[in-house]
């Protein structure tokens, strides 16, 4: 078999493309599923999370034998909160107006998008509106904080928890006024 340098052909290269092509085929099972985007986030997380860990090892700061358990719970619901804000808030969506289209509302003000099905966009917009793919990135984000900056990020999760609870009550006392009211 010829090699070819250019990487088509019989060449590693244009043999790895086939495999991916046919695993790609066979995953999607005639539909379209943007593999390549979903890879591409993977790396990009992967070399996120690394630059945090370098960041955390020259800093010389000390990894926790075991995660405290406030902080856990802090992380938690301030991730949870953050990942809405970012992922479904209406005043978040010019950050996500370049990925998304604009469907309707859903929920108390937040906003129903779809990720832009163009080349580029499709995956990045699928990312930026799911707050479980969001929450990722954030628990992620926060818990290097935690390590790099430790009282200004509970500062920080300290009022995205409050604003967590809010929610809660703001959500709680619209439910009770309609039932009060026979709304329901």
């Amino acid at each position: 078999m010829a090699h070819h340098p250019d990487g088509d052909g019989d060449g590693i290269a244009g043999r790895l493309r086939a495999a991916l092509h046919r695993t790609h085929g066979a995953y999607a099972d005639g539909g379209e599923r943007p593999l390549g985007g979903y890879l591409a986030a993977m790396t990009a997380f992967g070399a996120y999370t690394a630059t945090w860990a370098v960041a955390v090892r020259r800093r010389g700061r000390p990894l926790p034998e075991r995660p405290d358990p406030w902080d856990v719970a802090l992380t938690a619901v301030s991730t949870f909160r953050l990942s809405r804000l970012l992922s479904k808030a209406s005043v978040t969506s010019p950050l996500r107006a370049p990925f998304t289209r604009y469907v309707g509302p859903e929920g108390p003000a937040e906003l129903h998008e779809e990720a832009r099905e163009e080349s580029g966009r499709e995956t990045v917009g699928e990312l930026m509106t799911c707050p479980f793919c969001t929450s990722v990135w954030v628990a992620s984000t926060l818990t290097a904080g935690l390590l790099l900056a430790p009282r200004a990020t509970r500062t920080a999760m300290g009022g995205l928890t409050a604003l967590a609870g809010a929610d809660a009550l703001q959500l709680g006392y619209a439910a009770l006024v309609r039932k009060a009211t026979g709304e329901d």
